[in-house]
């Protein structure tokens, strides 16, 4: 083979490497793995136990929550954030599972716990606010923060959760200060 050759059959086989789809991770059975997915954000309460979380950001995420929901495992949960500190009233008018109201400041500090809040079986459905005003709120399985030991003034950490908690200088703007 010349030198014109071989440049030649070299470039071929780069060209043909670039050009080949990338490789895709497989099972044991040789069938295409989908992509991981991102990770969650996740709560990080004052034990480490760590929730992964739904966010609800928009007033019909808000105003839907963990409606028609048959079940909620341990490590799971929904948090709700807010524009301005208020006294969100929660009820559980189609939900299916009793749960754990956390009620946080924008540090992420508990300023109120409501446990083990029951389904609502028949209109009209009792209100739970929080005795403080909240940013946000946690909705957990029944259980969770007496079992992990929140309650008010534990602070949780947050992961992948943006603009939560707040940084100082936009908690004393939502403060007033």
């Amino acid at each position: 083979m010349n030198r014109v050759q071989f440049f030649l059959t070299a470039a071929l086989l780069v060209m043909t490497a670039c050009t080949q789809p990338a490789q895709t991770s497989t099972t044991d059975a040789g069938e295409a793995l989908p992509p991981s997915p991102a990770p969650l954000p996740q709560a990080v309460l004052p034990d480490g136990f760590m929730v992964d979380l739904e966010l609800a950001l928009t007033p019909e995420e808000i105003s839907t929550g963990l409606m028609f929901r048959p079940s909620l495992p341990e490590n799971r949960g929904m948090l709700f954030l807010f524009d301005q500190p208020r006294l969100p009233a929660f009820w559980m008018k189609n939900t299916l599972i009793p749960l754990d109201l956390v009620f946080l400041d924008g540090t992420g500090a508990v300023v109120d716990v409501i446990a083990d809040v029951q389904p609502c079986a028949a209109d009209p459905c009792p209100n739970y606010p929080p005795s403080s005003p909240a940013l946000a709120v946690l909705e957990i399985g029944a259980g969770v923060a007496a079992a992990h030991g929140l309650e008010v003034g534990s602070t949780l950490s947050f992961d992948r959760v943006p603009g939560y908690p707040v940084r100082d200088t936009e908690t004393e703007e939502l403060d007033g200060n």
